[in-house]
């Protein structure tokens, strides 16, 4: 049983895969049409701001809609493979970092970009402008995904509501450092705006919050949260 199990999660986990691929295709495929209409001349940093872009605006609510759709659309791929709530974390975590790591891998064959996975990227604009060097997001994704391996092992974890109020406070912060770039993305001094030191501790502090969290001994692999008693 436990074997059959095993299998399924494995057919599972690379259908998943398969569809962060192809959906990284699809959302690469939009950018380079947004690029070749309001960037001919190039994408670079500083941008300027949405605004001065002649016939941009009714695109803008457009393009934060089909982020926002985006977002749904893997949720709902995560909770219809995902069996229990632990599982579908780990899915959405994985087809999260697969298809924004595959994004840049597209875009890099397709349009020859990014020359440098130091170069800037707009990364999200729900609620304001993300923005940074494209290894940051990397970085985040590939976090995501040893989190996401930890899930799919047998090995419990216990959750208690103070750490995950701490979990959430660290996403939280990685998202501030990003919003943080995007707000000032328009300033000759973009670069100064986004701390790598804060972006590279939160990322440390979030795997060992995850290693303090796993609990040595075997368990029950899908331990439900407590409230710490």
């Amino acid at each position: 049983m436990c074997l059959e199990t095993d299998r399924n999660t494995l057919k599972r986990f690379i259908a998943l895969v398969f569809f962060g691929i192809a959906f990284a295709y699809i959302e690469s495929a939009v950018v380079v049409y947004l690029r070749a209409i309001f960037y001919p001349d190039g994408f670079t940093f500083p941008i300027s701001d949405f605004d001065d872009i002649a016939g941009f605006g009714p695109y803008l609510l457009t393009e934060t809609g089909r982020e926002a759709a985006t977002l749904v659309l893997l949720l709902t791929a995560s909770y219809m493979l995902g069996r229990n709530l632990r599982r579908r974390f780990a899915y959405f975590l994985t087809i999260f970092a697969v298809w924004d790591i595959f994004y840049y891998i597209w875009l890099k064959v397709l349009i020859d970009w990014p020359a440098s996975i130091m170069d800037w990227d707009i990364l999200f604009l729900i609620p304001v402008i993300w923005a940074g060097p494209v290894l940051a997001p990397v970085i985040t994704s590939l976090t995501m995904l040893i989190i996401a391996a930890v899930l799919f092992t047998d090995r419990a974890i216990k959750l208690t509501l103070p750490r995950l109020a701490g979990f959430a406070g660290l996403v939280l912060m990685i998202v501030v450092v990003f919003c943080i770039a995007g707000i000032n993305c328009t300033r000759p001094d973009y670069k100064l705006y986004f701390s790598w030191p804060g972006f590279i501790a939160l990322h440390i502090a979030m795997i060992v919050f995850l290693s303090g969290c796993i609990v040595m001994k075997k368990e029950d692999p899908f331990q439900r949260v407590s409230d710490g008693n």
